[in-house]
């Protein structure tokens, strides 16, 4: 009886040992991903045609008459009141404004996604 507990006891402390092993390490990597996100050139500048506006009254509306047909060949005109172009004017002026903020908003973006330059520390001595 002792001999058969012996070999039991044997066997549970070898067979124990056998399949006990300790975990192996983890090791953790912390890896730094870039973005690369590719920028577009930005759109030529805007080449703009001159344009002419000719204030006519009453009392210049017979030389506008002629002077006009002698240099365009038609007599066909389009008319604005004043406060009209100073609407017209005021339009401009928030497209400009519009479009200043939008070129802002691009070049945060440009800079946000732009390769960080890797950062040198200098050491005290």
């Amino acid at each position: 009886m002792i001999w058969s507990l012996l070999l039991v006891t044997a066997l549970l402390l070898t067979s124990g040992c056998s399949t006990f092993r300790p975990e192996p390490k983890v090791v953790t990597v912390t890896k730094i991903v870039e973005k690369n996100i590719p920028t577009v050139p930005h759109p030529k500048s805007v080449q703009l045609n001159d344009v002419k506006i000719y204030v006519v009254s009453r009392e210049n509306y017979e030389e506008f008459i002629t002077e006009f047909e002698s240099k365009n060949g038609a007599d066909a005109y389009i008319a604005i009141s004043v406060k009209d172009y100073e609407n017209l004017s005021l339009n401009f002026a928030e497209l400009r404004r519009y479009i200043e903020q939008q070129k802002q908003i691009i070049l945060y973006y440009e800079e946000a996604v732009k390769p960080s330059e890797p950062v040198v520390e200098q050491k005290e001595e």
